[in-house]
């Protein structure tokens, strides 16, 4: 359960990164009065929202492009990555949070990148890389 929290947090972080970085990604709850209580936990729940389509879609998203990946010698991995982006996305759309991506698909590939190499620094600090 403890290495579970910790994923979700460093999801949040990685998430926040990205939107930091980005100007095409955005974190806000309909309503919301911009409180640091309400922000910190906008990026919990859309860390907990990424951490559930990474653990469920994505393995059956790269077992069937899996030929695909091997043909791009791993590459097509950011392409699955940008794409779990915007999934979660367009799932918290359904959300009193709203997490967005631009329409530009690039922005979700530098995304997915960012997030992709926070993931790895904080998971490695932790000690809960996969």
């Amino acid at each position: 359960m403890l290495k579970f929290i910790v994923r979700i947090l460093i999801n949040a972080l990685a998430l926040f990164v990205a939107a930091w970085l980005l100007p095409g990604i955005e974190v806000g709850a309909a309503g919301s009065s911009g409180d640091t209580t309400e922000v910190v936990l906008s990026y919990l729940f859309i860390g907990l929202v990424f951490g559930i389509v990474n653990a469920l879609v994505r393995p059956i998203v790269a077992l069937l492009s899996l030929p695909l990946t091997i043909l791009t010698l791993g590459l097509f991995t950011v392409i699955i990555n940008a794409g779990m982006l915007m999934l979660t996305a367009w799932l918290t759309s359904f959300t009193p949070i709203q997490f967005s991506v631009d329409d530009f698909f690039w922005t979700a590939v530098l995304g997915s990148l960012i997030i992709s190499v926070v993931s790895m620094v904080a998971g490695s600090l932790t000690g809960t890389r996969r």
